[in-house]
């Protein structure tokens, strides 16, 4: 069961974290997500991955 609860703590945290950019910076965050939009599927894919791979390794790192 201790699993469930530092899985749903993580996402909590994500949330909390993917909120704070609209909420503090709204015009930034809108500029940003719209530059975001006129990038490639590639370029995409690898900022995703990309985002993946530092996630891996601080958890990683934080063990």
């Amino acid at each position: 069961m201790e699993f469930w609860n530092h899985l749903g703590m993580a996402l909590a945290l994500v949330l909390v974290i993917e909120g704070l950019g609209p909420f503090l910076f709204p015009g930034a965050w809108r500029r940003a997500f719209s530059q975001m939009l006129a990038l490639r599927e590639g370029q995409l894919r690898f900022i995703g991955l990309l985002g993946i791979a530092v996630g891996l390794l601080l958890l990683l790192l934080l063990q």
